[in-house]
């Protein structure tokens, strides 16, 4: 991706946060000047994978699969002394999606915070990675649903629904909707392990730098 690419995602949620009124902690405004500053702060987040995080998944086609994403909080998987829940802003472009993925560890909620309508898939594989025909359980706000493979939930603003360990799922911001703004609550997330794609993708993007960088990302601090 290019440095531009990231500094406009970056530029376009903070100003749909800014429609919604959220605010983030102070450091998600820092420049890498700030965090260079705060070298105690910037350990803690850099440890925690706190900030902003930005990826095309090493594709290239960022408007078509890439997400920009904040996390907010977050502890670190297999420290019991550390906090055991983490929590995520998720922005999406219309028709922008987030590949199949699932995780072994983290169970999680996803939420439409705001904007348009967020379209989730879910699918089960076999230790082939062959996928399953079987119908798939999932929780939207309690509420019992049974969905075919790859048959979209739409989520409207305010609902939320439970992805389950080991289900992978897709989502992507549903054309003619608008951008979506979209919550993730779970337990700790570790991007570095607890990821597994269907495809053989990448989870950060190479950087060309041809500009400035705004904010740096959570891996860069």
């Amino acid at each position: 991706m290019k440095r531009s690419e990231i500094n406009q995602a970056i530029i376009d949620a903070k100003s749909m946060m800014e429609e919604y009124s959220w605010v983030l902690p102070q450091w998600g405004y820092w420049s890498t000047a700030e965090y260079l500053e705060q070298p105690i702060t910037s350990k803690y987040l850099k440890e925690h994978q706190m900030g902003w995080d930005v990826t095309d998944f090493g594709k290239g086609v960022f408007n078509e699969q890439g997400i920009t994403l904040f996390c907010i909080r977050n502890g670190i998987q297999g420290n019991v002394n550390d906090k055991p829940y983490a929590e995520k802003l998720l922005f999406m472009q219309e028709g922008q999606e987030i590949p199949f993925h699932s995780h072994k560890i983290k169970l999680e909620d996803i939420i439409n915070r705001g904007g348009g309508d967020l379209a989730i898939e879910f699918l089960e594989v076999d230790e082939k990675d062959q996928e399953l025909l079987n119908k798939i359980n999932v929780l939207v706000d309690g509420e019992k649903i049974s969905l075919d493979p790859h048959e979209p939930l739409i989520l409207k603003r305010g609902q939320s629904v439970t992805v389950d360990r080991n289900i992978f799922h897709r989502f992507y911001a549903v054309k003619g909707s608008g951008m979506v703004m979209a919550g993730e609550v779970s337990q700790v997330n570790d991007d570095n392990n607890d990821n597994y794609f269907l495809e053989p993708i990448g989870r950060f993007s190479e950087i060309q730098e041809d500009e400035p960088t705004l904010h740096p990302l959570w891996n860069e601090i």
